[in-house]
């Protein structure tokens, strides 16, 4: 069973999503009814519009320049929802960070980072000290040319070159932050997407209530036919609705959900052996694997920064 406040954190997509989706809906609707008379923009010029952000919503901040600059969150600590008209790069240096969009939530340790395109309502939430790096682009600079939020590979060269160019002050292009921001570039173009650190959030009323179920104890531990009858589903159902609505399996969600769970449960400086108990694998063997084959280290290592 998990500790008390467990389900209040985890259940922070839940909470964020009536604004973020809204303003979604907004975007969606702007975008239809340019098409009846709008031209197509060439090939050159479609980056500029694939996020439009001409749309205002009241629930929803609109910062059109991304910022770059380093910014600390105290344990709990959010930036509701908002959006850019730039693309931006956010890192978390110290502690972990969760992105949380009307398609999901992203989660990133010391050894990721997450791509946020332009346009894209986000929002903010921060499990122990975070420091957040956050880098902005311009649409016109896509190194991997991504649409959609994805979170990518910091090596240790890209996790410095981060830092110091958050950190720097920003005294306009001189040649040496030139320099630097050319290097960072690189590094990202090299850097290796990581979607398994994405967890969708459903749209089908009963993968709904399920995940809820799942979201307020991930180490529940009942078969999806034994949670089917709770929300009142078929398993046969529940398993195309995961495949048809989120793009994965079952079991693949729910680890996905605990492995998001751990991290936090890591990051509060759980032990090991408890957080394996709390997320429901078997054994705290069982759950290093799993952690070491999706983060590339093992728990015990955690956390970094």
């Amino acid at each position: 069973m998990v500790r008390p406040g467990r389900s209040v954190a985890l259940s922070i997509i839940c909470q964020m999503m009536p604004n973020i989706r809204h303003a979604a809906a907004d975007r969606t609707a702007a975008g239809q009814a340019a098409a009846g008379g709008a031209a197509v923009p060439p090939a050159a010029d479609r980056s500029a519009t694939v996020h439009p952000t001409a749309v205002r919503h009241p629930a929803v901040r609109h910062s059109p320049v991304a910022p770059t600059r380093t910014r600390r969150l105290a344990p709990g600590g959010s930036i509701d929802a908002h959006r850019h008209d730039d693309h931006q790069i956010v890192y978390a240096g110290r502690g972990v960070l969760t992105v949380t969009t009307d398609a999901g939530s992203w989660v990133a340790p010391g050894t990721r980072a997450i791509w946020v395109p332009a346009g894209v309502v986000h929002a903010h939430r921060a499990y122990g000290e975070l420091d957040l790096h956050l880098v902005g682009l311009p649409v016109t600079e896509n190194p991997l040319g991504l649409d959609a939020p994805t979170v990518l590979a910091v090596s240790p060269l890209l996790r410095e070159l981060l830092i110091a160019y958050t950190r720097a002050e920003d005294d306009g292009e001189s040649p040496e932050r030139a320099r630097l921001r050319a290097v960072l570039l690189d590094q990202l173009r090299a850097s290796d997407a990581q979607q398994p650190l994405h967890l969708p959030t459903p749209t089908a009323p009963p993968l709904r209530d399920l995940c809820a179920i799942l979201r307020a104890d991930p180490g529940d531990g009942r078969t999806l036919a034994e949670l089917g009858r709770q929300v009142g589903a078929g398993d046969r159902t529940l398993s195309r609705l995961f495949r048809s609505d989120l793009g994965m399996t079952f079991p693949q969600w729910r680890t996905q959900l605990r492995l998001h769970h751990a991290l936090i449960l890591l990051t509060e400086r759980t032990p090991v052996t408890a957080v394996a108990h709390q997320c429901g694998w078997s054994s705290a063997s069982a759950f290093i694997e799993v952690f070491r084959r999706t983060f590339g280290h093992t728990p015990g290592s955690y956390p970094a920064g």
